[in-house]
């Protein structure tokens, strides 16, 4: 049995992570902010800001751990939370490597996302963990942005001289789109919870992958034994474009597709970007609440295939059926009360 501290450890994938950590066997040591009181209780608590390096090396020498997996952080899609993504996705990331490094901690797996590498204009590309960031694409949204630069500290710090002469090991996680069961924050379910709520008036022209959050922790923990030092892995269960993805949403959940499709194109992105600007503006201004952002809507343009064969050869990771994920994350979204199922008589779509 080995000892693990685990950022994070509170959000949608950590929670995964730690329950995956836990099955094999490990102990687990939760570092968070607050007092974790939503943790499983043989989840041993430790308080630490990642903005705050000392508090973190002061918790991870306490916790006398053989490795760190680190998923905290902050997801937006809001153009105004740039700054505050960059501070808690990037120095909070150097925070938590450094203070490892300190602690001589040897091995670090580190979550970030596809959306650092595998985003394209070009429906035809299959991203893999070798392609060079897209910096042009990125640069629309702050969070990947962040995630960019958060990656690129990570792996500066790989091959760090530990205090005990040994390397310091990082391994990055690059996952997908994650659903499934437990996002309990809906940072990441929300898009299906919009299309449940039939708040998605049309269908956009672009492509998607997705991932289930419980293959994502997976694959944290292979990559902890058994990924290669410096090397990041893509972790995808299918590429699709999201014309399909609604097909396959109204098949799971019953709640029809939305009929409009909107035209693909530079301009007709443009145009699409800028009417839900005004939109989204009118909607605040009267109090009323306008679900589809002009970010999401941009992001809904491009190509975000990736190709796993790298996670699936090497650490010997196994995506699940992704319409099992679907049919987990709306009964999930439904069992919490998150979506009310719907009353108007309409038979579900076999």
């Amino acid at each position: 049995m080995s000892r693990y501290v685990v950022t994070g450890a509170t959000g949608f994938l950590g929670r995964h992570v730690v329950r995956a950590l836990r099955d094999r066997g490990h102990a687990v040591i939760a570092l968070v902010r607050g007092n974790g009181a939503d943790l499983p209780p043989e989840v041993e608590i430790l308080r630490a800001n990642i903005l705050d390096r000392a508090s973190v090396e002061r918790a991870l020498r306490k916790a006398r751990c053989d490795g760190l997996l680190h998923c905290a952080g902050k997801v937006s899609r809001r153009a105004e939370d740039a700054e505050e993504l960059q501070h808690i996705n990037v120095q909070g990331t150097r925070n938590v490597l450094d203070a490892a490094i300190a602690c001589g901690i040897r091995r670090a797996v580190v979550a970030s996302t596809s959306g650092t590498i595998a985003v394209s204009e070009d429906p035809d590309l299959v991203s893999t963990e070798d392609d060079e960031p897209p910096i042009g694409i990125l640069n629309r949204w702050p969070y990947y942005r962040s995630k960019l630069f958060a990656e690129k500290a990570a792996l500066e710090r790989n091959g760090a001289l530990l205090p005990t002469g040994e390397l310091f090991a990082v391994i990055c996680i690059n996952p997908t789109l994650l659903l499934g069961p437990g996002d309990v924050n809906g940072s990441s379910t929300q898009d299906v919870r919009l299309f449940l709520e039939r708040k998605i008036p049309a269908i956009p022209p672009g492509g998607m992958s997705y991932v289930d959050a419980r293959d994502a922790a997976e694959g944290m923990c292979l990559a902890m034994d058994h990924g290669v030092s410096g090397r990041r892995y893509l972790l995808g269960a299918c590429n699709l474009t999201v014309r399909l993805f609604f097909a396959r949403l109204e098949r799971v959940s019953g709640v029809h597709r939305p009929w409009m499709i909107m035209p693909a194109g530079k301009r007709a992105r443009e145009l699409a970007h800028t009417g839900t600007s005004v939109l989204e503006r009118m909607a605040t201004r009267f109090g009323i609440d306008f679900a589809v952002d002009p970010v999401s809507l941009d992001m809904a343009h491009f190509y975000w295939y990736l190709d796993a064969t790298r996670a699936e050869t090497e650490l010997g990771w196994t995506p699940r059926d992704p319409i099992t994920t679907l049919a987990d994350t709306v009964a999930d979204l439904r069992d919490r009360g998150v979506v009310w199922p719907d009353l108007d008589g309409s038979e579900k779509i076999a």
